[in-house]
Protein backbone atom coordinates (compact mmCIF):
# COMPACT_ATOMS: atom_id res chain seq x y z
CA UNK A 1 0.00 0.00 0.00
CA UNK A 2 1.44 3.66 -0.88
CA UNK A 3 1.95 6.33 1.72
CA UNK A 4 -1.22 8.17 -0.46
CA UNK A 5 -3.10 5.07 -0.12
CA UNK A 6 -2.44 5.08 4.05
CA UNK A 7 -3.67 8.89 3.78
CA UNK A 8 -6.97 7.99 2.45
CA UNK A 9 -7.37 5.43 4.91
CA UNK A 10 -6.43 7.87 7.74
CA UNK A 11 -8.75 10.18 6.56
CA UNK A 12 -11.64 8.13 5.78
CA UNK A 13 -11.68 6.58 9.20
CA UNK A 14 -11.75 10.04 10.66
CA UNK A 15 -14.29 10.65 8.77
CA UNK A 16 -16.18 7.27 9.46
CA UNK A 17 -15.71 8.41 13.60
CA UNK A 18 -17.45 11.75 12.36
CA UNK A 19 -19.99 10.09 11.38
CA UNK A 20 -20.75 7.96 14.48
CA UNK A 21 -20.41 10.83 16.60
CA UNK A 22 -16.94 10.27 18.29
CA UNK A 23 -15.37 13.65 19.24
CA UNK A 24 -12.30 14.67 17.37
CA UNK A 25 -10.75 16.23 20.56
CA UNK A 26 -10.34 14.59 23.93
CA UNK A 27 -11.72 15.44 26.79
CA UNK A 28 -10.05 17.79 29.37
CA UNK A 29 -8.11 15.83 32.25
CA UNK A 30 -8.93 15.86 35.71
CA UNK A 31 -6.69 17.21 37.87
CA UNK A 32 -4.29 15.48 40.41
CA UNK A 33 -7.09 16.52 43.39
CA UNK A 34 -9.85 14.89 41.98
CA UNK A 35 -8.41 11.34 41.00
CA UNK A 36 -10.18 8.89 42.93
CA UNK A 37 -7.65 7.21 44.40
CA UNK A 38 -9.53 3.80 44.91
CA UNK A 39 -10.03 3.47 41.33
CA UNK A 40 -6.34 3.61 40.88
CA UNK A 41 -6.04 0.60 43.45
CA UNK A 42 -4.25 -2.42 41.16
CA UNK A 43 -5.34 -5.95 42.64
CA UNK A 44 -2.75 -7.96 44.46
CA UNK A 45 -0.47 -9.57 41.64
CA UNK A 46 -0.31 -13.40 41.64
CA UNK A 47 2.90 -14.92 42.41
CA UNK A 48 4.26 -16.74 39.27
CA UNK A 49 3.73 -20.33 38.98
CA UNK A 50 6.55 -22.92 39.35
CA UNK A 51 8.01 -24.37 36.48
CA UNK A 52 7.15 -27.76 35.29
CA UNK A 53 10.68 -29.23 36.29
CA UNK A 54 11.76 -27.33 38.56
CA UNK A 55 15.23 -29.33 40.67
CA UNK A 56 15.14 -28.83 44.09
CA UNK A 57 17.85 -26.91 45.34
CA UNK A 58 17.47 -28.67 49.16
CA UNK A 59 16.89 -31.80 47.80
CA UNK A 60 19.53 -34.53 48.83
CA UNK A 61 20.58 -37.90 47.77
CA UNK A 62 18.87 -38.98 51.44
CA UNK A 63 16.05 -36.66 51.93
CA UNK A 64 12.74 -38.61 50.98
CA UNK A 65 10.77 -38.10 48.32
CA UNK A 66 8.22 -34.94 48.71
CA UNK A 67 4.90 -35.59 48.78
CA UNK A 68 3.44 -34.61 45.35
CA UNK A 69 1.40 -31.15 45.12
CA UNK A 70 -1.50 -30.84 43.23
CA UNK A 71 -1.19 -29.23 40.54
CA UNK A 72 -3.95 -26.07 39.59
CA UNK A 73 -5.74 -26.82 36.25
CA UNK A 74 -5.23 -25.10 33.40
CA UNK A 75 -6.53 -21.56 33.21
CA UNK A 76 -6.41 -21.22 37.18
CA UNK A 77 -3.50 -19.07 38.91
CA UNK A 78 -1.30 -21.01 41.09
CA UNK A 79 -1.53 -20.87 44.69
CA UNK A 80 1.99 -20.61 46.94
CA UNK A 81 2.12 -23.28 49.19
CA UNK A 82 1.52 -22.03 53.06
CA UNK A 83 4.89 -23.30 54.17
CA UNK A 84 6.49 -21.69 51.53
CA UNK A 85 8.96 -19.04 51.85
CA UNK A 86 7.76 -16.88 49.32
CA UNK A 87 4.72 -16.16 50.24
CA UNK A 88 3.53 -12.45 51.29
CA UNK A 89 3.69 -11.72 54.60
CA UNK A 90 2.15 -8.64 54.18
CA UNK A 91 -0.15 -6.66 51.93
CA UNK A 92 1.15 -5.97 48.58
CA UNK A 93 2.67 -2.47 47.58
CA UNK A 94 0.54 -0.44 44.74
CA UNK A 95 2.03 0.28 41.87
CA UNK A 96 1.44 4.43 41.78
CA UNK A 97 2.66 7.28 40.05
CA UNK A 98 4.63 9.89 41.94
CA UNK A 99 1.62 12.07 41.82
CA UNK A 100 -0.81 10.16 43.30
CA UNK A 101 1.89 9.54 45.97
CA UNK A 102 2.76 12.98 46.78
CA UNK A 103 -1.12 13.82 47.32
CA UNK A 104 -1.25 10.70 49.88
CA UNK A 105 0.93 11.90 51.74
CA UNK A 106 -1.71 14.41 54.01
CA UNK A 107 -3.93 11.37 54.26
CA UNK A 108 -0.60 9.44 55.56
CA UNK A 109 0.39 11.73 58.00
CA UNK A 110 -2.74 11.23 59.71
CA UNK A 111 -2.74 7.65 59.41
CA UNK A 112 -6.07 7.67 56.96
CA UNK A 113 -4.54 5.00 54.04
CA UNK A 114 -5.30 1.99 53.77
CA UNK A 115 -2.98 -0.56 54.82
CA UNK A 116 -1.46 -1.18 50.84
CA UNK A 117 -1.93 2.39 50.44
CA UNK A 118 0.43 3.44 53.44
CA UNK A 119 3.15 0.46 52.23
CA UNK A 120 3.02 2.36 48.90
CA UNK A 121 3.88 5.76 50.09
CA UNK A 122 6.48 4.39 52.52
CA UNK A 123 8.17 2.75 49.64
CA UNK A 124 8.34 5.99 48.20
CA UNK A 125 9.84 7.86 50.88
CA UNK A 126 12.67 6.31 50.92
CA UNK A 127 13.65 7.08 46.85
CA UNK A 128 12.03 10.39 47.09
CA UNK A 129 13.67 13.30 48.83
CA UNK A 130 11.41 15.94 48.13
CA UNK A 131 8.67 13.67 49.43
CA UNK A 132 10.07 12.85 52.37
CA UNK A 133 10.51 16.48 53.55
CA UNK A 134 7.36 17.16 52.87
CA UNK A 135 6.06 14.21 55.05
CA UNK A 136 8.25 15.17 57.78
CA UNK A 137 6.87 18.39 57.99
CA UNK A 138 3.02 17.07 57.95
CA UNK A 139 3.83 14.60 60.53
CA UNK A 140 5.39 17.41 62.83
CA UNK A 141 2.15 19.68 61.84
CA UNK A 142 -0.21 16.62 63.01
CA UNK A 143 1.99 16.56 66.19
CA UNK A 144 1.01 19.80 67.19
CA UNK A 145 -2.39 19.17 66.47
CA UNK A 146 -2.14 16.37 69.63
CA UNK A 147 -1.55 18.26 72.60
CA UNK A 148 -2.02 16.77 76.06
CA UNK A 149 -2.24 20.73 77.28
CA UNK A 150 -5.79 22.42 77.39
CA UNK A 151 -6.39 25.00 74.57
CA UNK A 152 -7.88 27.27 77.01
CA UNK A 153 -5.88 30.54 77.27
CA UNK A 154 -4.58 31.29 80.40
CA UNK A 155 -7.01 34.05 82.06
CA UNK A 156 -3.93 36.30 83.13
CA UNK A 157 -2.67 36.15 79.35
CA UNK A 158 -4.46 39.14 78.59
CA UNK A 159 -3.29 41.31 81.47
CA UNK A 160 0.07 40.59 80.67
CA UNK A 161 0.15 40.97 77.10
CA UNK A 162 -1.44 44.61 77.89
CA UNK A 163 0.96 45.69 80.67
CA UNK A 164 3.99 44.84 77.94
CA UNK A 165 2.58 46.80 75.52
CA UNK A 166 1.63 49.81 77.68
CA UNK A 167 5.47 49.69 79.16
CA UNK A 168 7.07 50.04 75.57
CA UNK A 169 4.07 53.08 74.38
CA UNK A 170 1.63 54.64 76.40
CA UNK A 171 -2.20 54.00 75.33
CA UNK A 172 -3.10 56.93 73.16
CA UNK A 173 -5.18 59.50 74.64
CA UNK A 174 -6.85 62.23 72.82
CA UNK A 175 -3.87 65.35 73.55
CA UNK A 176 -4.95 68.26 73.34
CA UNK A 177 -3.67 70.39 70.38
CA UNK A 178 -1.59 72.91 72.27
CA UNK A 179 0.26 69.81 74.25
CA UNK A 180 1.04 68.55 71.01
CA UNK A 181 4.16 69.97 69.93
CA UNK A 182 5.25 68.95 73.52
CA UNK A 183 4.02 65.10 72.73
CA UNK A 184 5.99 65.11 69.88
CA UNK A 185 9.36 66.55 70.52
CA UNK A 186 9.59 64.29 73.64
CA UNK A 187 9.23 60.98 71.84
CA UNK A 188 11.53 62.05 69.69
CA UNK A 189 13.98 63.01 71.80
CA UNK A 190 12.75 59.63 73.36
CA UNK A 191 13.73 57.47 70.51
CA UNK A 192 17.28 59.74 69.96
CA UNK A 193 18.36 58.69 73.49
CA UNK A 194 17.19 55.32 73.21
CA UNK A 195 19.36 54.94 70.16
CA UNK A 196 22.47 56.00 71.45
CA UNK A 197 25.27 53.33 73.57
CA UNK A 198 25.91 53.78 77.41
CA UNK A 199 29.33 55.93 76.32
CA UNK A 200 27.82 58.21 74.59
CA UNK A 201 25.25 59.39 77.89
CA UNK A 202 28.79 61.10 78.86
CA UNK A 203 29.40 63.02 75.43
CA UNK A 204 30.12 67.00 76.51
CA UNK A 205 27.62 68.96 75.58
CA UNK A 206 27.81 72.46 75.65
CA UNK A 207 24.38 74.42 76.21
CA UNK A 208 24.57 77.99 74.60
CA UNK A 209 22.42 81.49 75.27
CA UNK A 210 22.37 85.05 75.59
CA UNK A 211 22.27 87.11 78.65
CA UNK A 212 22.02 91.17 77.87
CA UNK A 213 24.33 91.07 75.10
CA UNK A 214 26.95 88.62 75.48
CA UNK A 215 27.31 84.39 74.82
CA UNK A 216 26.61 82.54 77.93
CA UNK A 217 27.52 78.78 77.78
CA UNK A 218 27.61 75.79 80.35
CA UNK A 219 29.78 72.42 79.79
CA UNK A 220 27.42 69.33 80.72
CA UNK A 221 26.75 65.77 79.39
CA UNK A 222 24.18 64.21 77.70
CA UNK A 223 22.60 62.92 80.58
CA UNK A 224 23.49 65.87 82.47
CA UNK A 225 21.23 67.99 79.63
CA UNK A 226 18.13 65.28 80.30
CA UNK A 227 18.64 66.23 83.98
CA UNK A 228 17.99 69.82 83.05
CA UNK A 229 15.08 69.52 80.51
CA UNK A 230 13.63 66.93 83.53
CA UNK A 231 14.06 69.47 86.69
CA UNK A 232 12.55 72.10 84.05
CA UNK A 233 9.50 70.51 83.44
CA UNK A 234 9.32 70.02 87.25
CA UNK A 235 7.62 73.59 86.53
CA UNK A 236 4.40 72.27 84.77
CA UNK A 237 4.26 69.57 87.31
CA UNK A 238 4.59 71.74 90.46
CA UNK A 239 1.69 73.91 88.57
CA UNK A 240 -0.32 70.50 87.99
CA UNK A 241 0.33 69.30 91.93
CA UNK A 242 2.13 66.57 90.69
CA UNK A 243 5.33 65.46 92.19
CA UNK A 244 9.00 66.60 90.78
CA UNK A 245 12.37 65.16 91.04
CA UNK A 246 14.33 66.40 93.85
CA UNK A 247 17.85 65.13 93.19
CA UNK A 248 19.33 61.57 94.12
CA UNK A 249 16.04 59.91 92.85
CA UNK A 250 13.95 61.75 95.60
CA UNK A 251 10.51 62.75 94.63
CA UNK A 252 8.24 65.73 96.34
CA UNK A 253 6.22 68.71 96.06
CA UNK A 254 9.52 70.84 95.49
CA UNK A 255 8.01 73.70 97.03
CA UNK A 256 11.93 75.13 98.73
CA UNK A 257 13.04 74.70 94.68
CA UNK A 258 13.94 78.03 93.06
CA UNK A 259 11.63 78.93 90.24
CA UNK A 260 13.98 80.18 87.68
CA UNK A 261 14.83 77.72 85.06
CA UNK A 262 19.06 78.15 85.84
CA UNK A 263 18.77 78.15 89.36
CA UNK A 264 16.32 75.25 89.39
CA UNK A 265 18.65 73.40 87.44
CA UNK A 266 21.98 74.37 89.30
CA UNK A 267 20.20 73.17 92.81
CA UNK A 268 19.10 69.78 91.00
CA UNK A 269 22.97 69.60 89.65
CA UNK A 270 24.30 70.18 92.86
CA UNK A 271 22.12 68.30 94.55
CA UNK A 272 23.17 65.46 92.95
CA UNK A 273 26.00 63.38 94.60
CA UNK A 274 27.11 61.22 91.54
CA UNK A 275 26.93 62.66 87.63
CA UNK A 276 23.78 62.26 85.82
CA UNK A 277 24.12 59.25 84.25
CA UNK A 278 21.58 57.05 81.75
CA UNK A 279 19.72 56.62 84.52
CA UNK A 280 18.11 59.39 84.20
CA UNK A 281 16.09 58.86 81.10
CA UNK A 282 13.53 56.82 82.47
CA UNK A 283 12.03 59.15 84.98
CA UNK A 284 12.22 61.70 82.61
CA UNK A 285 10.66 60.00 80.23
CA UNK A 286 7.64 59.35 82.82
CA UNK A 287 7.57 62.94 83.79
CA UNK A 288 6.44 63.49 80.15
CA UNK A 289 4.28 60.91 80.15
CA UNK A 290 2.59 61.93 83.17
CA UNK A 291 2.30 65.56 82.52
CA UNK A 292 0.96 64.48 79.23
CA UNK A 293 -1.83 62.59 80.19
CA UNK A 294 -2.71 65.00 83.27
CA UNK A 295 -3.57 67.98 80.78
CA UNK A 296 -5.24 65.78 78.69
CA UNK A 297 -7.66 64.59 81.61
CA UNK A 298 -7.70 67.56 83.10
CA UNK A 299 -10.40 69.37 80.98
CA UNK A 300 -10.28 72.72 79.13
CA UNK A 301 -9.59 75.36 82.27
CA UNK A 302 -6.10 73.97 82.98
CA UNK A 303 -4.83 75.40 79.71
CA UNK A 304 -5.31 78.81 81.41
CA UNK A 305 -3.19 77.38 84.47
CA UNK A 306 -0.27 79.80 85.56
CA UNK A 307 2.86 78.47 85.37
CA UNK A 308 5.03 80.75 86.95
CA UNK A 309 9.13 81.18 85.86
CA UNK A 310 10.53 83.10 88.51
CA UNK A 311 10.55 86.46 86.96
CA UNK A 312 7.40 85.78 84.52
CA UNK A 313 4.29 83.45 84.27
CA UNK A 314 3.01 81.57 80.97
CA UNK A 315 -0.42 79.69 80.73
CA UNK A 316 -0.16 76.17 80.11
CA UNK A 317 -0.89 76.01 76.70
CA UNK A 318 2.04 78.68 76.18
CA UNK A 319 4.12 76.53 78.68
CA UNK A 320 4.03 73.70 77.30
CA UNK A 321 5.26 74.97 73.49
CA UNK A 322 8.05 76.55 75.40
CA UNK A 323 8.40 73.18 76.74
CA UNK A 324 8.59 71.33 73.45
CA UNK A 325 10.66 74.46 71.93
CA UNK A 326 13.65 73.69 74.69
CA UNK A 327 13.26 70.03 74.16
CA UNK A 328 13.42 70.28 70.54
CA UNK A 329 16.75 72.27 70.62
CA UNK A 330 18.47 70.23 73.50
CA UNK A 331 17.61 67.74 71.39
CA UNK A 332 19.46 68.99 68.67
CA UNK A 333 22.31 69.95 70.75
CA UNK A 334 22.64 65.65 71.78
CA UNK A 335 22.29 65.14 68.03
CA UNK A 336 25.66 67.62 68.09
CA UNK A 337 27.13 66.15 70.56
CA UNK A 338 26.90 62.06 69.75
CA UNK A 339 26.25 62.74 65.81
CA UNK A 340 23.43 62.08 65.54
CA UNK A 341 20.85 63.16 62.65
CA UNK A 342 18.12 65.33 63.89
CA UNK A 343 15.15 67.36 62.25
CA UNK A 344 13.48 70.49 62.62
CA UNK A 345 9.29 70.07 64.08
CA UNK A 346 6.83 69.84 61.86
CA UNK A 347 5.35 72.64 60.07
CA UNK A 348 2.34 72.94 62.82
CA UNK A 349 4.46 72.65 65.51
CA UNK A 350 7.28 74.94 64.54
CA UNK A 351 4.69 77.53 63.79
CA UNK A 352 2.70 77.54 67.06
CA UNK A 353 6.79 77.59 68.53
CA UNK A 354 7.63 80.87 66.13
CA UNK A 355 4.22 82.44 67.00
CA UNK A 356 4.79 82.28 70.98
CA UNK A 357 8.48 83.87 70.54
CA UNK A 358 6.83 86.91 68.40
CA UNK A 359 4.19 87.40 71.26
CA UNK A 360 7.01 87.20 73.60
CA UNK A 361 8.94 89.99 71.96
CA UNK A 362 7.09 93.25 72.79
CA UNK A 363 7.37 92.46 76.60
CA UNK A 364 11.68 91.46 75.86
CA UNK A 365 12.02 94.49 73.97
CA UNK A 366 10.65 96.38 76.93
CA UNK A 367 12.89 94.84 79.34
CA UNK A 368 15.84 95.86 77.18
CA UNK A 369 14.40 99.26 77.28
CA UNK A 370 14.28 99.64 80.73
CA UNK A 371 18.15 98.30 81.42
CA UNK A 372 19.55 100.41 78.80
CA UNK A 373 20.03 97.98 76.10
CA UNK A 374 17.42 99.19 73.72
CA UNK A 375 16.71 102.29 72.29
CA UNK A 376 13.49 104.90 73.65
CA UNK A 377 9.87 104.30 72.48
CA UNK A 378 9.50 107.59 69.68
CA UNK A 379 5.92 106.87 69.67
CA UNK A 380 3.43 107.70 72.83
CA UNK A 381 0.61 104.98 72.17
CA UNK A 382 -3.31 106.57 72.96
CA UNK A 383 -6.35 105.10 71.48
CA UNK A 384 -6.00 106.44 68.52
CA UNK A 385 -2.09 105.95 67.67
CA UNK A 386 -0.93 102.44 68.72
CA UNK A 387 2.63 103.02 67.67
CA UNK A 388 5.12 102.08 65.50
CA UNK A 389 5.40 98.21 64.23
CA UNK A 390 7.99 96.02 62.67
CA UNK A 391 6.97 93.55 60.32
CA UNK A 392 8.13 90.00 61.36
CA UNK A 393 8.18 87.75 58.21
CA UNK A 394 9.02 83.98 58.69
CA UNK A 395 9.54 81.88 55.40
CA UNK A 396 9.66 78.35 54.77
CA UNK A 397 8.33 75.45 56.99
CA UNK A 398 5.87 77.03 59.80
CA UNK A 399 5.85 80.31 58.30
CA UNK A 400 3.52 83.43 58.08
CA UNK A 401 3.59 87.25 59.23
CA UNK A 402 3.56 88.95 62.49
CA UNK A 403 3.59 92.67 63.51
CA UNK A 404 5.71 93.73 66.61
CA UNK A 405 4.69 96.80 68.39
CA UNK A 406 8.01 98.65 68.88
CA UNK A 407 6.79 101.37 71.92
CA UNK A 408 4.54 99.75 73.90
CA UNK A 409 3.96 95.92 74.74
CA UNK A 410 0.68 96.80 75.36
CA UNK A 411 0.06 98.52 71.70
CA UNK A 412 -0.97 95.61 69.05
CA UNK A 413 1.06 95.99 66.00
CA UNK A 414 -0.46 96.72 62.29
CA UNK A 415 0.37 96.75 59.04
CA UNK A 416 -0.64 100.43 58.62
CA UNK A 417 2.45 101.42 61.47
CA UNK A 418 5.36 99.87 60.07
CA UNK A 419 8.64 101.15 60.00
CA UNK A 420 10.92 97.96 59.96
CA UNK A 421 10.56 94.56 57.95
CA UNK A 422 12.99 91.03 58.84
CA UNK A 423 12.56 88.63 57.09
CA UNK A 424 13.71 85.22 58.30
CA UNK A 425 13.93 81.75 58.00
CA UNK A 426 11.56 79.51 60.62
CA UNK A 427 13.98 77.15 62.09
CA UNK A 428 17.03 80.42 61.79
CA UNK A 429 14.45 82.37 63.78
CA UNK A 430 14.59 79.48 66.29
CA UNK A 431 18.01 79.35 66.43
CA UNK A 432 18.34 82.63 67.00
CA UNK A 433 15.65 83.07 69.52
CA UNK A 434 17.53 79.69 71.20
CA UNK A 435 20.54 81.93 71.66
CA UNK A 436 22.65 79.23 68.98
CA UNK A 437 22.62 82.13 66.22
CA UNK A 438 24.36 86.27 66.97
CA UNK A 439 21.39 88.91 66.30
CA UNK A 440 23.86 90.76 63.64
CA UNK A 441 23.94 87.48 61.55
CA UNK A 442 20.50 86.26 61.73
CA UNK A 443 18.05 88.45 59.16
CA UNK A 444 18.62 86.96 55.76
CA UNK A 445 16.57 90.31 54.64
CA UNK A 446 16.08 93.90 56.27
CA UNK A 447 14.65 96.68 55.34
CA UNK A 448 13.62 99.80 57.35
CA UNK A 449 14.03 101.45 60.69
CA UNK A 450 17.99 99.98 61.57
CA UNK A 451 17.31 100.88 65.16
CA UNK A 452 14.09 99.15 65.21
CA UNK A 453 15.59 96.04 63.59
CA UNK A 454 18.66 95.95 65.96
CA UNK A 455 16.43 95.84 69.02
CA UNK A 456 14.14 93.26 68.09
CA UNK A 457 17.04 90.97 66.81
CA UNK A 458 18.70 91.34 70.26
CA UNK A 459 15.04 90.97 72.28
CA UNK A 460 14.87 87.97 70.12
CA UNK A 461 18.26 86.66 71.33
CA UNK A 462 17.41 87.77 74.93
CA UNK A 463 14.44 84.91 75.01
CA UNK A 464 17.07 82.33 74.99
CA UNK A 465 18.47 81.17 79.17
CA UNK A 466 19.69 77.95 79.89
Amino acid sequence: MTADDETDGREGEGRDDEVRGAPRIPGPRAAADDLDLGALRLPPLAPPAPPAHAPDVLDTPDAPDAPDEPRPAPGEPSLPHQGSPSAPSGPPALMLSHHVLKALLGAWALAACSAEEAAAVEEHLTECATCADEALRLRDAVGLLQTDRSLDLDPALRSRVIDACLSRRPAAIPVPDWAAPYDAETARLDALLRDIGSAEWHAPVRLRWFEGEEKAHRRTTVAGVVGHLMTVDGLIASALGLDVPLGDGATGRGEDLPLSPAARTERYWSASRMPPTRAIHEPWRAQSHTLIRSVSFAGRRVSELSVSYGDFALPMHDALVDRAFECWVHGGDVADAVDYPYEAPSAPHLNRMVDLAARLLPAALAERRRTGLAGPARQLVTAGSPGRSLHLEIEGSGGGDWYIPLDSPAALGSPEHTVAQVALDGVEFCRLVAGHVPPVEAAAGQQGDREAIRDVLFAAASLSRL
